[in-house]
């Protein structure tokens, strides 16, 4: 139905971005991976669009570039595979690694993203070989370096419905090293040991 909206960033998390486009602001559910993309960005964003209406809400789900939500698209067309678990797995793995783990067969990949099991991977795996090669190809991403990717990894996990108490500890875990790391990175870590 909506193809992509274009406006003024207002306000920005991990896990959603309302954008304004013209006198309207739109709030979109986005993974850390359009987040990163986004970046620094705070003036104006293209963000490609998927509509998702149900019983109880009309959302909009927002997309750095065509081949993200191209694959979010392909992910929920599986069964057992809602809009949340979709944006969940793109938090998790970038569109290429997404792409890759199922034109390999690599069920261990997509295992060790919070709520896929065994039986949910192969299905993705068997539903979307076929399909997968279709969707176009991904840049690497460049990734800004923020102080606060603490804070930024926490929402975007509490906001994917993970305990913050949980995430608090996976956290202080992961960035007790001191080595500088994206958001994503933080993130992507994260989602490996809960």
């Amino acid at each position: 139905m909506y193809e992509f909206i274009e406006g003024e960033i207002v306000e920005k998390s991990p896990a959603h971005l309302v954008i304004k486009a013209g006198p309207v602001a739109y709030l979109l559910n986005i993974s850390v991976q359009t987040y990163t993309r986004l970046g620094e960005q705070t003036a104006t964003a293209r963000l490609y669009l998927h509509h998702v209406v149900r019983e109880d809400a009309e959302l909009l789900y927002g997309f750095a570039d065509k081949v993200e939500r191209e694959i979010f698209r392909l992910l929920i067309s599986v069964s057992g595979v809602g809009a949340n678990t979709a944006r969940l797995i793109l938090s998790s793995m970038s569109s290429a690694e997404v792409k890759n783990a199922i034109l390999s067969g690599n069920v261990a990949a997509l295992q060790n993203i919070k709520g896929i099991g065994a039986k949910s991977a192969q299905r993705i795996i068997v539903d979307l070989r076929d399909k997968v090669g279709k969707a176009g190809e991904t840049d690497d991403l460049f990734l800004p370096q923020d102080n606060t990717t603490r804070e930024e990894a926490l929402s975007a996990l509490v906001a994917l419905g993970f305990p913050r108490k949980t995430v608090e500890k996976s956290l202080a875990g992961i960035m007790k090293g001191g080595q500088e790391q994206s958001v994503e990175e933080v993130v992507k870590a994260a989602l490996k040991l809960m």
